[in-house]
């Protein structure tokens, strides 16, 4: 191999990292609200909150816009999504077609060991919830092992495209009334009894029970963020 062409393999893989720091850096800041839903940004703005140079920022646009984060608006600018009632429906809806798929193949081939891991994390919070007081601290914990649930089912699908949707998803789920899709205080005991419930049925290995446990949660999660519950 030539001098030439390792240079450009190191300069591919430059510029491909430079591009995943970009877009880290975006979603960051949108999910620490430091962009706010439906706030309009120019490109330097963009590199002014990103700290990144204003090629990287021209070089993440389309991919924002293939996802949906942001959209050109005619005369305006660029605008980044914008949260609706529309979003919410699309966006738990979607995440119930996923997660009701994953969670039938999961049941039937996780192994017993992942499934202990998943129940020793859950009572672990639910012990010390129940102990109190509930923290920041918990609260935070907690929500890492929300996440991680659900994660755990998805990436065991071991398919990078649906990995790819449900990540940009769960960005824009979490978008939505992070003070309803997040958890608090007060549901942190029900939400970690309703993921024992999904990972009960997960332990008899019937899919049509594991399926309807996560449904039962998915459309739970969906009611608060609509503000039903």
């Amino acid at each position: 191999m030539t001098e030439t062409a390792v240079d450009k393999i190191g300069s591919s893989r430059a510029k491909t990292n430079l591009r995943e720091k970009a877009y880290e850096s975006f979603t960051e800041r949108l999910l620490a609200r430091d962009i706010r839903p439906g706030q309009f940004v120019s490109q330097r703005e963009l590199v002014a909150l990103t700290g990144l140079t204003l090629g990287a920022i021209r070089e993440l646009i389309p991919r924002l816009e293939a996802e949906g984060l942001i959209k050109t608006v005619p005369q305006r600018g660029m605008q980044v999504a914008h949260v609706d009632l529309n979003l919410i429906r699309e966006a738990f809806q979607l995440r119930l077609f996923l997660e009701r798929e994953a969670t039938a193949i999961f049941a039937a081939e996780v192994s017993s060991g992942v499934v202990a891991q998943l129940r020793e994390e859950h009572e672990s919070v639910l012990a010390a919830a129940r102990a109190g007081p509930i923290t920041a601290e918990l609260v935070a914990r907690a929500q890492a092992v929300d996440w991680n649930l659900h994660w755990t089912v998805i990436s065991s699908l071991k398919n990078s495209i649906i990995a790819d949707v449900y990540r940009v998803n769960s960005i824009k789920i979490r978008l939505i009334r992070q003070d309803q899709t997040l958890l608090s205080e007060a549901i942190v005991v029900p939400v970690m009894q309703e993921h024992l419930s999904i990972i009960s049925a997960i332990e008899t290995r019937e899919p049509t029970l594991a399926v309807a446990a996560m449904s039962a949660h998915i459309t739970s999660a969906a009611g608060r963020a609509l503000g039903l519950k």
